[in-house]
C-alpha cells in the first residue's frame, strides 16, 4: 500500500487531500481496502460499501447503510415454543414484583453500555468483552 502527500495529482482544484492510498487488484478484480480507509470509513468485517459515480470521472468509497435484516432463522421457532410453553403452563408467568425489581436494580443498576461499541471479531478474545462496561 502506499500513502500519498497531499500534494499528490490526485487533488481536484478547490480541494486539499489529507492523505491518499492506493492498493492492488488481484487477477479476481478484488482489493484490500487500506487501513486508513477502514479506519476513515468505521468499517468492520461484513461490513458493505458503496462507489458514488461522479459526472467527472471521480468515483466516491462510502459506507452503505446496513440493509434491514431479514428475521434470525432461529427466532420463530423460539417465539413458537415459547408461546406454546406459555400456553401449556400458564401458571409459570410470574409478575415482576417491586422486591424483584429491586433485586435487578442492585444487581445492574450502576453498569454502563457503550451500544454503539463494536462487538468483537471472531478473532478477538473474549476478554475483551468487558473493555467497554464501567461499573
Amino acid at each position: 500500500m502506499a500513502v500519498f502527500p497531499a500534494s499528490s495529482p490526485a487533488a481536484t482544484a478547490g480541494e486539499s487531500l489529507i492523505e491518499e492510498v492506493e492498493s492492488a487488484l488481484t487477477d479476481r478484480y478484488q482489493t484490500t481496502v487500506p487501513q486508513p480507509v477502514r479506519r476513515a470509513l468505521g468499517l468492520r468485517k461484513r461490513d458493505r460499501i458503496r462507489y458514488a459515480f461522479r459526472a467527472n470521472g471521480e468515483v466516491v468509497l462510502q459506507r452503505a447503510c446496513p440493509e434491514p435484516v431479514e428475521d434470525d432463522p432461529a427466532l420463530a421457532p423460539f417465539l413458537a415454543l415459547l408461546q406454546e410453553d406459555i400456553a401449556a403452563h400458564p401458571e409459570r408467568l410470574l409478575p415482576i414484583t417491586a422486591n424483584l425489581a429491586g433485586r435487578l436494580q442492585e444487581l445492574v443498576g450502576g453498569i454502563e453500555v457503550n451500544l454503539d461499541a463494536p462487538l468483537p471479531g471472531d478473532d478477538d478474545c473474549a476478554g475483551d468483552l468487558a473493555t467497554d462496561v464501567t461499573v
